[in-house]
């Protein structure tokens, strides 16, 4: 069951849940962005939103993908998304950039800028992190 704050229009998981409330579109976050970007994330939105219990919602710098906790949050950047997911090992190598130990888990962070960055690898991660938490 979701709950969706009265002031910013945001679906969180509890009533009077802790949030950062400011109305934001998605749009916004990819205004003045390659529309390269909105397909590669409209492709992510698209596998990921389906999972069970995922909430999704915006914040001024970012997209968050809740299950119970926060599993993925993606950051339109310049040229690329940013995005953060969160497994029970470090991950290192290509396309992990980042991986840094946080509260018993590790925070991960890939750079996708084309559709061709998505691949099975990409979505198993995110399907982990969703597991995860």
């Amino acid at each position: 069951m979701s709950w969706t704050c009265p002031k910013c229009d945001r679906e969180l998981k509890a009533p009077n849940q802790m949030h950062y409330c400011a109305r934001v579109s998605v749009d916004s976050l990819f205004a003045g962005r390659d529309k390269e970007l909105v397909f590669v994330f409209d492709k992510i939105l698209a596998e990921v939103a389906g999972w069970d219990g995922v909430l999704v919602s915006t914040t001024p710098h970012c997209i968050v993908f809740v299950r119970r906790y926060t599993f993925l949050v993606i950051r339109p950047m310049q040229k690329s998304l940013d995005v953060k997911f969160y497994s029970e090992t470090m991950l290192q190598g290509s396309p992990v950039i980042k991986s840094a130990g946080r509260a018993g888990k590790f925070e991960n962070h890939i750079r996708v800028t084309t559709l061709a960055d998505l691949t099975q690898q990409l979505f198993s991660y995110l399907k982990q992190s969703w597991q995860l938490l």
